[in-house]
């Protein structure tokens, strides 16, 4: 019995340091996106593929996963997946253009991808339903450090040195997980070898990424553009397609049926709209932060650590909350919480303030820290055993899809909303306003006493740096505009939080023993 403690503590250990590695580096990119942008010379929309893609590549491979645990066992897939991913992280490191750093990216994600899975399916393993939310805690301590250390650490090394340095410092931490591995890991979940649903893997793979595709290219073409509309379409027949054959093949390779257990739905749904708030969110703030108000990449880090560092602190009370009071509590309280501040972000301006921006989104970390693992491990927790892994892959599919979608959407509503303004702008400067004529003219006079110049030489000069100031603030309002949009999905998300129940509280009376592993009863 201790050697098998032994087994599972070294196991759950190496586990967390390879969930730490991958979560790292997705955190490292955000605050270099900018810079990125600058140096491949690449705009938002574009830019914003490298997370999108990542988490999209993440979402395919995550429906695979089940497959992936039933035929290598943990340790081959645990090292198989490293090993991937410290690839990926080679060719990041050295890309000389944005094609290849996309590959790369492609290739992190796909060791990255399976390692959720794989560390909640084994969790759900070795510890019972009540003991789920202090466990997922801990968990939660390593996925939130990460973020913590991640964007302070970038920003300093962003604003020092090259980005390319936050992909070269992952790759010695990648073969060290890769040798942890081969030393450490057990076979928790034994192989049982079942069959590859290979049109599932196509049709789930074209479905999710013609949706994708159509989202995130909408920032640039519009909604009514026909390759949007074409590959949103394109998308939602296949996703159809996908799901109902799943239903109908004896081995599928994302379990639909986990959607008959009704608590299990709602926070697989709850938890969606939550990633689509967070994930779109952390894309906009460091490009609001450095773009437009010019702080560097070290400051943008820093605003972030605080938060990241409480989300770290709150995880593990956040799940012994778990255990004694369920969700439902900690998710209202969380979302109001989420909602009021993501709404507060919808106000910026060009004026406010660091402290301002640093303590709304510390106090949005703190709602998010009560939500994170709580909903879903309510969900999990009605799952019968031998459905655990894949009630995992379509939990965490969901989520990297909705944050894919989240992503994609937010950035190409700021892209639109960006143009709106701007053309707002446009239409009243160059309707001689008389306050318009005269600011210019104020505007003209200045600059050419400053340059020595006649004023009809410092015009042109005027008028491209009010369009500078008007294209500023149109940027803002974009943005202001998505986290509008962010707030309604958080609200979606309080609103379904209402219905969550406590499928422990069903044990006692819908099960004869405290050895049942299904909690809670499934629709009927």
């Amino acid at each position: 019995m201790a050697e098998k403690q032994v087994a599972v503590g070294g196991t759950l250990a190496v586990l967390m340091v390879g969930a730490f590695v991958t979560i790292l580096n997705q955190t490292l990119l955000n605050v270099a996106l900018p810079h990125m942008m600058t140096d491949f010379n690449i705009s938002a929309t574009t830019a914003q593929w490298l997370s999108t893609a990542y988490m999209l590549v993440n979402g395919v491979l995550i429906p695979i996963s089940a497959y992936l645990i039933a035929t290598l066992g943990t340790k081959k897939l645990f090292v198989l997946a490293m090993s991937i991913f410290t690839i990926g992280s080679v060719v990041c490191a050295i890309a000389p253009n944005f094609s290849v750093m996309l590959l790369g990216r492609v290739l992190q994600a796909c060791g990255a991808g399976i390692m959720m899975p794989l560390i909640m399916s084994v969790f759900l393993t070795v510890f019972p339903p009540e003991k789920r939310g202090t466990a997922m805690g801990s968990i939660g301590i390593v996925m939130i450090f990460a973020p913590a250390v991640g964007p302070t650490l970038a920003g300093w090394i962003v604003q020092n040195y090259t980005w390319r340095i936050l992909f070269i410092m992952v790759v010695p931490l990648g073969l060290l997980s890769v040798a942890l591995g081969f030393r450490f890991i057990a076979n928790i979940i034994k192989p049982s070898f079942p069959k590859f649903d290979g049109w599932g893997a196509v049709t789930s793979t074209l479905g999710f990424g013609g949706l994708l595709y159509g989202f995130s290219e909408a920032g640039s073409k519009g909604w009514s553009s026909f390759v949007v509309i074409g590959f949103l379409i394109l998308g939602a027949i296949f996703t159809l397609i996908f799901v109902l054959r799943e239903l109908r093949v004896d081995q599928p390779l994302l379990e639909m049926r986990v959607f008959q257990y009704n608590i299990f739905t709602l926070t697989t749904i709850i938890g969606a709209a939550i990633n689509l708030t967070m994930f779109g969110a952390m894309i906009l703030l460091p490009i609001y932060l450095q773009n437009i108000r010019g702080f560097t990449p070290l400051q943008s880090g820093l605003l972030m650590l605080p938060g990241a560092l409480l989300m770290g602190v709150m995880s593990p009370i956040s799940g012994a909350l778990f255990d004694r009071i369920g969700a439902r509590p900690l998710a209202i309280v969380g979302l109001i919480i989420t909602a009021l501040t993501t709404w507060e972000f919808g106000k910026l301006t060009s004026e406010s303030t660091y402290g301002h921006i640093l303590m709304l989104y510390t106090v949005r970390s703190f709602g998010m820290s009560l939500i994170m693992m709580t909903v879903q491990t309510a969900g999990l927790n009605q799952i019968p055993q031998q459905l655990s892994s894949h009630a995992t892959a379509m939990s965490n599919t969901m989520r990297q899809i909705s944050a894919s979608i989240g992503t994609a959407l937010l950035v190409t509503v700021m892209s639109s909303r960006t143009t709106v303004h701007m053309g707002d702008y446009s239409n009243n400067i160059t309707s001689n306003q008389p306050q318009i004529v005269d600011m210019l003219g104020g505007l003209t006079a200045a600059m050419a006493a400053m340059a020595g110049v006649p004023v009809q030489a410092a015009e042109p000069l005027a008028i491209s740096t009010l369009y500078g100031l008007a294209m500023k603030e149109a940027t803002i309002k974009g943005i202001n505009d998505a986290f509008v949009v962010a707030t309604i999905f958080a609200i979606i998300s309080l609103v379904l939080s209402l219905f969550i129940s406590n499928p422990k509280k069903k044990q006692a009376h819908s099960l004869p023993t405290a050895k049942a592993e299904l909690v809670g009863e499934p629709v009927k």
